[in-house]
């Protein structure tokens, strides 16, 4: 290589330099306004009037996101099922709600809503017609196994207890003016819980499920 290669590879050298110096101060710079930002839009979030405990703009946001999934939703869009015979063990990711001392054969399921406290054992349950179904169980941590689940369809189980409606009358997506809007969850310690408007709670694959592939659920 000759003198003249040489200088033309340390310039080229040194111009690459030059240009990675230039991007990182750029770099640099644009994620420390971005940082920078992020705090005071923080900051500027958490002093914002709230309603119903949660500052104005993360509600709109979620009133929003509610208004799309009601249009999006459809009671007779299901998802699709499987033979059983695919049907999977799915892991456990945790036992929070379960605390040391609960004990399944003595629990109960308090209910309440306006005007109505029914205080219902597992065998209630059971009582309403049986519902088996083979899915693909979506986790929300992002893995999935398809499950065998059998329970009680929770419409059947508003229907018998008259939970779903102002006026009693039998739950009809179709009527959505006479719903209760959501419906809640809890485990017995408070430690977990779910909520879900109540047209998805009444959707047909919905279940109060207290069998696992053929078997009762475990603790």
């Amino acid at each position: 290589m000759s003198d003249a290669d040489d200088e033309a590879v340390a310039e080229s050298n040194r111009q690459v330099s030059l240009a990675m110096r230039a991007r990182s101060r750029r770099s640099f710079l644009a994620l420390g306004l971005g940082a920078l930002a992020g705090v005071g839009g923080w900051r500027w979030l958490r002093t914002r009037p709230q309603i119903d405990g949660v500052p104005y703009p993360l509600r709109n946001t979620l009133e929003f996101n509610e208004r799309l999934a009601e249009q999006a939703f459809d009671a007779g869009r299901l998802a699709p099922t499987y033979p059983r015979a695919l049907a999977r063990e799915p892991k456990v990711n945790g036992d929070v709600g379960m605390t040391s001392n609960f004990d399944p054969a003595a629990w109960q399921l308090r209910v309440t809503a306006p005007n109505i406290a029914h205080t219902l054992t597992l065998d209630d349950i059971r009582r309403l017609p049986r519902t088996e179904m083979t899915f693909d169980f979506k986790c929300i941590e992002g893995w999935s196994v398809i499950v065998n689940w059998a329970g009680a369809r929770f419409a059947d189980f508003a229907t018998a207890y008259k939970l779903a409606t102002r006026d009693g009358a039998p739950p009809d997506v179709r009527r959505p003016g006479s719903l209760y809007r959501y419906v809640g969850l809890v485990t017995p310690d408070d430690g977990y819980y779910v909520g879900m408007d109540m047209a998805s709670a009444l959707h047909p694959q919905t279940l109060l499920c207290y069998e696992m592939n053929g078997a009762p659920l475990t603790i």
